[in-house]
């Protein structure tokens, strides 16, 4: 199904962001002075693309769909949307010690670190739920005409909560860093 496979053509952005993460996480221990923008921009796309478009594209159109096609939201769709949340969190506790970092507290790398760490794994093990179990799932349960219609509002998420060619400036970033960090 093309609702699937875009979003796992996303979480291909996400692991190369989850790998530059790590990077920049190691640049900031070295006291590297690029790396605090660095993290802010991979935060930027932590919220922009991973939350405000991936995630509504799950939380809005998706999970809803599979619902309404029979599958407990207390099932595979609650685990995901509580590990939503807890991406969340780890993006806010990142965010905070950041922002403590740049006001030269040294002492906000921990948490800074201990947030990262947990976002990555927790992704990383996300991603391969969605990938093995939940989109499989969904690729059986939806049928092609219902299907269509999900891309279609996949579109209207992008255009209308991240904007036109956002996702183009994403890539653009992580590229950037790559070619920085060599992730």
């Amino acid at each position: 199904m093309d609702a699937t496979q875009d979003l796992v053509n996303e979480h291909k952005a996400v692991l190369v962001a989850l790998r530059l993460l790590e990077k920049i996480e190691g640049a900031l221990a070295d006291r590297d002075r690029q790396a605090p923008e660095h993290l802010d921009q991979l935060l930027g796309f932590f919220r922009g693309f991973v939350d405000r478009c991936h995630h509504a594209k799950e939380e809005e159109v998706l999970f809803p769909e599979m619902e309404r096609l029979g599958l407990e939201g207390e099932g595979p769709i609650g685990v995901m949307l509580e590990e939503h949340e807890a991406g969340r969190r780890c993006v806010r506790g990142m965010a905070e010690g950041l922002a403590r970092l740049q006001q030269g507290d040294a002492g906000a790398l921990p948490g800074i670190r201990q947030n990262a760490d947990a976002y990555r794994d927790l992704l990383r093990r996300h991603i391969e739920k969605e990938e093995q179990v939940l989109f499989p799932m969904a690729e059986r349960m939806v049928p092609a005409k219902q299907a269509a219609d999900l891309i279609s509002r996949f579109d209207a998420i992008e255009r209308e909560r991240v904007g036109v060619g956002k996702h183009e400036e994403y890539h653009a970033m992580l590229d950037r860093l790559r070619s920085i960090y060599g992730a």
